[in-house]
């Protein structure tokens, strides 16, 4: 994948050039012209390039996990919560019920389950 450096790309400019005017606005402006300035290509000789293109690099990422939204895998953040999903402190007498997939014990007003984390409708 190719990838623009911008560090690089600013951090010649800022050395290469003295920036007598420091609004913001200006010294964008005159980056953004720096960089679309035609200059040799070092690849093939008598060739222009922009100079952007020399701060374009190729570099190869490791692929993104993808999110299955189907799936839901709880991390134990919400077990603190107390009686909002149920509580995680099951109790033993009459007022539990049990989870429909892995057969956990549950509250009575759990939304789904702790363990495997399947909607308890």
């Amino acid at each position: 994948m190719k990838v623009f450096n911008g560090k690089t790309a600013a951090d010649d400019y800022m050395s290469s050039h003295t920036l007598t005017f420091s609004t913001p606005e200006l010294t964008l402006t005159r980056f953004a012209f720096w960089l679309g300035d035609m200059v040799p290509d070092p690849k093939n000789p008598g060739q222009q390039i922009p100079r952007l293109m020399n701060f374009v690099e190729e570099k190869d990422f490791a692929p993104t996990p993808l999110v299955d939204d189907d799936k839901f895998v709880p991390t134990g953040a919400m077990k603190s919560m107390g009686d909002l999903y149920g509580s995680v402190n099951t109790q033993t007498d009459s007022d539990s019920k049990f989870c429909s997939e892995c057969g956990s014990k549950l509250s009575l007003i759990a939304k789904f389950c702790t363990e495997c984390g399947a909607n308890q409708d």
